[in-house]
């Protein structure tokens, strides 16, 4: 019998490099990419668990999973840390007034 592959593997290792990537915009998109990766990938699971002589790539599977949870991870320890620098710096206000400073400073305008 002909083995298929697994439909949304590729999809996943896609949104987890994605996921790395956009990590530095305040983790929230990394957290969005990486739940939908792993959403996807849960279905694939299933239909391997169900019958597994039919597919061929467990193996992606299993990576795409894994760098889903770390894209996850990473975006959530950003999402963290950027709030805690926003407390650290006197709260969102204060953070702005910073930025107006640091923009006047160097002659731009809003």
């Amino acid at each position: 019998m002909e083995q298929k592959k697994l439909p949304n593997v590729v999809a996943g290792i896609v949104l987890a490099i994605i996921s790395y990537l956009c990590c530095c915009m305040y983790g929230i998109p990394a957290i969005i990419l990486s739940g939908i990766g792993l959403i996807l990938l849960r279905s694939d699971e299933q239909k391997y668990k169900e019958n597994p002589e039919l597919y061929s790539n467990y193996s992606q599977l299993r990576t795409a999973k894994i760098m889903l949870i770390i894209g996850l991870v990473i975006g959530v320890l950003y999402l963290l840390w950027m709030i805690y620098q926003i407390q650290a710096a006197g709260g969102w206000d204060a953070m702005m007034e910073k930025s107006r400073e640091i923009l006047e400073q160097y002659g731009i305008e809003e």
